[in-house]
């Protein structure tokens, strides 16, 4: 039976630490889907995880418009993640994965975009199946009512930031 992982906090890597086990997953032959929320993905935005990931295979979607703070975008994530959690449904329900990543999937229910009693309770039924593929949760502020579900969560601290302490920019093979 799959479990379910989230990774949370206020620190930079809870989306790199959710692809190294699907990168795990690979490595023993598992069947790996990766539905990305809230960040735009190619060709607005190719990160260098999509890039090696669907390079060995990985089916990767985005459901993201960018960030929620920009007109319309706020709008445009609401409706794509109602898109992405049917997406989801589908792949937990038809058995043909191994490991799914929900990257940024916090942020669906942090900002309303998808009913967190619905998610956790559907989440809890369906981990009963013996089908339930191991399911990655990555973003900031988990919900309690998800961390009660979750087999395994990780809290990434943040200490030091070169974006917000020293007012970087963003840069290829660290942020994306």
């Amino acid at each position: 039976m799959g479990l379910i992982l989230i990774y949370t906090g206020d620190g930079k890597g809870k989306s790199s630490a959710g692809f190294g086990q699907a990168i795990r997953a690979l490595g023993h032959g598992g069947r790996v889907k990766v539905a990305q929320f809230i960040k735009q993905g190619p060709p607005a935005l190719t990160s260098g995880e999509h890039t090696v990931l669907t390079s060995l295979g990985v089916e990767w979607v985005n459901w993201g418009a960018g960030f929620t703070w920009i007109e319309g975008n706020d709008e445009k994530n609401r409706l794509l993640a109602r898109e992405g959690w049917q997406q989801l449904k589908e792949w937990i329900e038809g058995g043909q994965c191994d490991l799914i990543v929900a990257d940024e999937f916090t942020y669906t229910l942090n900002f309303g975009y998808l009913d967190l009693s619905e998610v956790v309770s559907y989440l809890s039924e369906q981990r009963k199946k013996p089908t339930f593929p191991h399911f990655v949760i990555t973003g900031r502020s988990a919900a309690e009512e998800l961390i009660a579900i979750a087999d395994m969560v990780s809290s990434v601290e943040m200490v030091k930031h070169h974006l917000y302490d020293n007012n970087q920019e963003f840069q290829a093979m660290i942020e994306f």
